[in-house]
């Protein structure tokens, strides 16, 4: 046997030792964990009595299970409003993620299942330690609906800096696309999703600088209206989040186009917001976070629609300011209070709302 038939035999038996050795010496891990978040809700519109709601908005449990370093399984359920009764505003039972990842390295990796689409910085990631009011911002719900989950498959990777996903998903259902709502009632949400025209969404994120996450996305889908029938949607939104050095910075903004006004009464859908807050924990010198923050955000789901009266109809401002406390990293407490105004009728709508939040 000569030299070099030797030095490929051993070189075979030292990758195939090595492959066969992170199975052999990896124990498969089951892990639980999960969040949840109690509110108190209180709202004053002009002409209206105030309504006052206490309310475990959501209990949330993850199952994960990885069978070996580089194969796991992902999960995540949802009940929302304490129980299930009927019609949706009885409560929600929902699984909003259960797909198999592979993670080959840091630079790629795929998911396939109930996936979450990639688009924005709350639709990822919504525990409520993650953000600062006590309910999720308007924009989080009018414009990009969180949380936003479907069916499909993604694929995801981190290189020099660079963060990056594609994915692709059930689309929406067009015939629930409105100038009120958005795309917000179009969501499949999995449930014997039609197939027929696919979501096509790309995030790319620049993560290089400590505390920093800049970036955008761009999400593509002909929804089915009918059956010969699709109204195209375009979601382009940019992003950024500054956590470091005791100062909280967030910003989002996103444009939804629609090709055919005419189906769903609107052309285009656009809004932003901007927090800002700072903790105050250290200058206490308390291990606690303390965090007195203000947002504004304007949002429009009928920003271009057929008349004025619809447009202004469906344009709002709202400006939020409060105070998020974190004994520990993982449980939050918060108050906050703001003045939503709709732009038609001048109408002004007082919140004032308590929180308390945790993650395991």
């Amino acid at each position: 046997m000569n030299l070099t038939l030797k030095l490929t035999l051993l070189s075979s038996l030292v990758v195939t030792t090595s492959v066969f050795a992170e199975d052999e010496f990896f124990t498969p891990k089951t892990t639980v964990g999960g969040y949840g978040e109690l509110h108190y809700n209180y709202e004053k519109k002009d002409g209206s009595d105030a309504t006052k709601i206490l309310d475990f908005h959501r209990f949330v449990t993850f199952f994960s299970h990885s069978w070996t370093e580089k194969w796991s399984f992902k999960s995540e359920v949802e009940l929302e409003h304490n129980f299930v009764e009927g019609a949706a505003e009885k409560g929600e039972l929902e699984l909003e993620q259960a797909y198999v990842n592979y993670h080959c390295n840091e630079s790629f990796g795929f998911q396939a299942g109930v996936v979450l689409a990639s688009i924005g910085l709350i639709n990822e990631y919504h525990e409520p330690p993650t953000f600062l009011s006590v309910e999720r911002s308007d924009y989080n719900n009018k414009i990009i609906p969180t949380t936003w989950f479907g069916n499909g498959i993604a694929f995801y990777g981190r290189k020099s800096g660079f963060d990056y996903k594609f994915t692709v998903m059930e689309g929406l259902d067009g015939k629930k696309i409105s100038a009120s709502k958005g795309i917000r009632d179009g969501r499949q949400k999995g449930f014997k999703s039609n197939a027929e025209d696919f979501l096509y969404n790309a995030r790319l994120d620049y993560t290089g600088f400590s505390g920093l996450r800049v970036g955008t996305s761009f999400s593509f889908n002909d929804a089915t209206v009918g059956k010969d029938t699709t109204n195209s949607v375009s979601i382009l939104e940019l992003h950024a989040k500054y956590e470091a050095n005791d100062v909280y910075t967030v910003f989002e903004v996103a444009n939804i186009t629609y090709g055919d006004k005419d189906l769903a009464g609107v052309e285009t859908s656009f809004g932003y917001y901007l927090d800002f807050g700072y903790n105050f924990g250290t200058f206490l010198k308390t291990e606690a976070k303390i965090i007195p923050w203000l947002r504004f955000e304007d949002y429009n789901t009928a920003k271009k629609a057929a008349t004025e009266a619809v447009e202004k109809a469906n344009h709002y401002t709202n400006w939020k300011v409060g105070v998020s406390v974190k004994p520990i990293e993982s449980v939050v407490f918060k108050v906050d209070y703001g003045v939503k105004k709709q732009e038609s009728t001048k109408t002004k709508t007082k919140q004032m709302n308590l929180g308390v939040g945790y993650q395991f």
